[in-house]
């Protein structure tokens, strides 16, 4: 079992060199007991995405240490590969190839923490999946894009897993979801009748304005505009001027803060009025987290969705989360910027139970998810003070959580919880 998270004193631990991607292992190990093994985390450690990755690196490192760095009679080192590089400012295709090789070839390393984006596990998934040692487990905090697990484009979930055999799940939920849940509260809490649908051209941005413009569809919100913006452009006035002609009280953006999305907000209140106004602004989750975008003043008043619960809501709920919120706040001097650390932890937690009931090879580990009745981390053990249960079929988590968010004062403020309806 899990243990219970324990709010104690950190003590500063030996870090251990592990030569793998330029990786670093920070959480210490050694001791004594059964076999040394490496779980890691593959997340963008540079960009806009570095401060949220170097949080849930943070939170998942002081997790390890308050369990002494064990899971049964295995000792437990930590890994960090970055799949981001300092060219593209954020994660990379050619980056995400080389760490899912390198994970394959790192002989004790046993499961993935990982990815952030949904279009880099795309990546790794299938090569994990060919380890002739594994399947490998990869176990995602923050992949929400729905073609992962189950059926979404032409050819998905199947052709991410060559081998016949699922290892990958997640602890977060979808962005079928998280787009129907941000429509069903556009249209029943905000009233909006005219919507313009923006997205990345990236794959979770794609995903999650797909599931948005359908559901507001259903909602009787007209969808008068859904494409793609640039991110290499420099000005987006003239798009917002052609989406002042349609008569849109709200714009929605699908997709990541990296790709331009903050000189598309600038652009959006420079043309279109302060979010707070008559035309509203919309975010999913790849928008949440981000320091430059929490600075921004054209933030102000964006309605942004996650999916899951939020720090400020786990803080609150006490319990296992709120404990380790208190001791990650009194080692760091604040809670995680981003409510996805402690989805971090939670991934691991599922982890380490797997490791647990395994013999310690990569096989093992992933069949403890993913063969019998799934795994389950009970709601006193949960960082994220709930049940969570892993679907051995499919991978998903049991939890359909979606919460909104509104920028205010440069802090993602919560909302509301948003339950989706026909879920």
């Amino acid at each position: 079992m899990v243990k219970p998270v324990r709010a104690i004193a950190v003590v500063a631990m030996a870090s251990m060199a592990v030569a793998a991607c330029g990786g670093s292992d920070d959480s210490g190990g050694g001791g004594d007991g059964g076999k040394t093994l490496i779980i890691s985390s593959d997340l963008p450690l540079q960009g806009a995405s570095k401060d949220a990755s170097v949080a849930t690196n943070q939170a998942i490192k002081l997790y390890l240490e308050q369990q002494g760095n064990k899971a049964g009679d295995y000792t437990i080192k930590f890994q960090e590969y970055d799949n981001s590089t300092a060219a593209k400012g954020q994660w990379d295709d050619a980056q995400c190839t080389k760490n899912a090789n390198e994970h394959v070839q790192n002989a004790d390393e046993v499961a993935v923490m990982g990815t952030y984006n949904s279009g880099c596990a795309k990546i790794e998934v299938p090569v994990l999946n060919q380890d002739p040692k594994g399947p490998m487990l990869m176990v995602s905090h923050a992949n929400t894009n729905p073609g992962l697990t189950k059926p979404w484009e032409p050819g998905e979930p199947d052709k991410f897993y060559p081998a016949g055999k699922r290892n990958y799940a997640r602890v977060i939920t979808t962005d079928d979801y998280q787009g129907a849940a941000a429509a069903q509260f556009a249209s029943q809490d905000l009233k909006i009748k005219k919507c313009y649908v923006l997205n990345d051209n990236q794959t979770y941005g794609q995903g999650v304005a797909k599931a948005f413009a359908d559901e507001a569809a259903k909602q009787n919100i007209q969808v008068v505009g859904n494409e793609a913006w640039d991110a290499k452009a420099t000005d987006y006035k003239s798009l917002m001027g052609k989406i002042r002609s349609t008569g849109a009280d709200c714009v929605y953006l699908g997709g990541i803060y990296e790709q331009n999305g903050g000189q598309v907000v600038k652009d959006k209140v420079a043309v279109l009025g302060p979010n707070s106004g008559g035309v509203k602004l919309f975010a999913p989750d790849g928008f949440t987290g981000y320091t430059d975008f929490q600075k921004l003043p054209e933030a102000e008043g964006t309605y942004l969705t996650f999916a899951g619960l939020t720090t400020e809501q786990l803080r609150e709920g006490g319990g296992a989360g709120a404990k380790l919120l208190d001791a990650y706040k009194e080692k760091y001097g604040a809670d995680p910027g981003t409510n996805y650390a402690l989805y971090g932890v939670s991934a691991v937690q599922v982890i380490l139970e797997a490791i647990e009931k395994s013999d310690g090879t990569r096989k093992s580990v992933r069949d403890a998810i993913f063969e019998g009745d799934g795994l389950t981390i009970s709601a006193t053990d949960s960082v994220l003070g709930k049940e969570i249960k892993i679907d051995p079929k499919a991978g998903d988590v049991n939890a359909i959580d979606i919460s909104v968010v509104i920028m205010t004062s440069g802090v993602e403020k919560f909302h509301k919880a948003q339950p989706v309806q026909g879920a």
